[in-house]
């Protein structure tokens, strides 16, 4: 079998391996990138779990969803009078795949034009800096043999799954089935009230689902500022989602017409049943082909590929970047350490800032945040101040109706560095961004009260929360 010869392999082609992939070929690295994943055609689909049952799938769901329950709602508060609304589930869930299909394209036509090769199938360590190219079983073609000074594994994450809900693909299902209902289920349970399990819910919330989540843990988002948590949980129950804590699924049972969720709860065991079960309890590492043990690669306790502070694994020559190592499992974490991963390779320093990782979930109102929350601080026994705001006093967010949630922003009590920047309200994913450039530039709450921004606009809550630190708001 004959053996080509690149600068830089990477296996996976989900947001941390495409963008290693075009930052290496724009860095002038002979590149490949090797991926199996296949889309809902049955074609080899570029984007990872992110582009394809990830992020974008789930947002587009999310905004068709919004934009039902503000016709269905809200709309008659603007003076819009609508009458027979209907949701086309079909036509949701095709405007959904359209999208997923132009991006996934879209990366395509990147590798094309930065000369990125790309190699369908999945990628195995062989040691040495070699990699054989799997070719998917039952397509005929030959494996390939590949060479490399740098091989970058960025295989990404799968659904954990539960012994006591075995997923069918059709009753029971992870992720990736609760965006492809072909309609809404009139009762849905969802197991996990985290980031996945809220927007999903959400999704068919909105749409007229009854919809129960239920969690085992007894604090709600734990790693989110509590404040904001709890307020968070009151409006998504008053939304209709029925958030249950402390409720640990003990077993399922298929029924005729669903499937009977049994759970138990700090004082009794309690039954559902339900017309559709999504198991949302988080990801793990995928190594699954890799060949991590015939070669020696190391993995920690949880399955996670173990790496130093520069992304090198225990082997020469390997990295691994992405959902794969651990630590947040954001799309744009992966993101900027293929970019940073890069240009370490071709010599430059690249660098991550994990204290300023941004974290969203794209409920309504959306929660963002960067930096330390209050819990965290207090734990370290640090000093801080703090400045709230509340939406309801921001005139831009009285004109569009979006008055729930506020701002809060730490300051370090004795430098008045940001320390944390947390966001409960409209549109807070976007506002967050702020957040993320000032704490990068190492700004103070006054920096930020001192920045001018736009008025009427969302923004002015990052402005006021910034005043609140040293008691002097205007508006409130």
């Amino acid at each position: 079998m004959a053996t080509t010869s690149y600068d830089v392999v990477i296996i996976g082609a989900g947001p941390a391996g495409y963008v290693a992939a075009i930052r290496c070929a724009q860095l002038g690295l002979k590149t490949a990138c090797i991926d199996e994943w296949m889309g809902e055609n049955g074609q080899p689909s570029l984007g990872g779990t992110c582009l394809n049952v990830g992020c974008i799938p789930s947002k587009a769901l999310l905004d068709s969803s919004h934009y039902y329950h503000h016709m269905t709602h809200q709309a008659k508060d603007h003076g819009i009078s609508v009458k027979e609304v209907a949701m086309d589930v079909a036509a949701m869930q095709k405007r959904k795949s359209k999208i997923v299909g132009m991006l996934t394209r879209g990366i395509d036509g990147l590798f094309k034009k930065k000369g990125v090769k790309r190699l369908i199938g999945t990628g195995r360590l062989l040691g040495d800096g070699k990699v054989k190219v799997m070719p998917k079983r039952g397509s005929g073609e030959a494996g390939q043999l590949l060479e490399s000074r740098h091989i970058i594994i960025a295989t990404g994450s799968h659904p954990i799954s539960l012994a006591q809900a075995p997923v069918d693909g059709s009753t029971i299902v992870d992720s990736s089935g609760a965006l492809a209902f072909g309609k809404v289920p009139q009762r849905l349970a969802v197991i996990g009230a985290g980031v996945i399990g809220l927007e999903l819910g959400s999704v068919w919330n909105r749409l007229g689902a009854k919809v129960t989540v239920l969690e085992a843990l007894d604090s709600f988002l734990p790693t989110v500022d509590q404040a904001l948590a709890k307020e968070a949980l009151q409006v998504l129950k008053r939304q209709g989602l029925d958030i249950q804590l402390d409720a640990r699924l003990t077993g399922t049972k298929k029924t005729e017409s669903g499937v009977q969720v049994v759970y138990q709860t700090a004082n009794e065991q309690r039954q559902i049943e339900v017309d559709k079960l999504v198991v949302a309890v988080g990801r793990r590492a995928y190594t699954q082909g890799l060949g991590a043990e015939d070669v020696g690669l190391a993995l920690d306790a949880r399955g996670f590929i173990v790496t130093d502070g520069h992304w090198r694994t225990n082997l020469d020559g390997v990295y691994a970047i992405g959902d794969v190592i651990g630590g947040p499992m954001l799309a744009h974490k992966g993101s900027e350490e293929g970019v940073a991963l890069a240009e370490r390779i071709a010599g430059q320093a690249g660098h991550v800032n994990y204290d300023t990782i941004p974290w969203v979930i794209y409920t309504w109102p959306e929660i963002a945040w960067v930096g330390r929350t209050e819990q965290q601080l207090q734990k370290e026994g640090v000093g801080y101040r703090t400045g709230v705001f509340p939406f309801m006093a921001i005139g831009r967010a009285r004109a569009m109706g979006e008055v729930v949630g506020k701002v809060k922003i730490i300051g370090d009590e004795k430098t008045d560095r940001i320390l944390g920047v947390h966001i409960f309200g409209p549109h807070a994913s976007e506002l967050v961004s702020e957040a993320v450039m000032a704490m990068e530039c190492d700004a103070s709450t006054e920096d930020l009260a001192r920045t001018i921004h736009a008025h009427p606009t969302l923004a002015e809550a990052m402005h006021e929360a910034a005043l609140a630190v040293d008691h002097r708001a205007i508006h409130i």
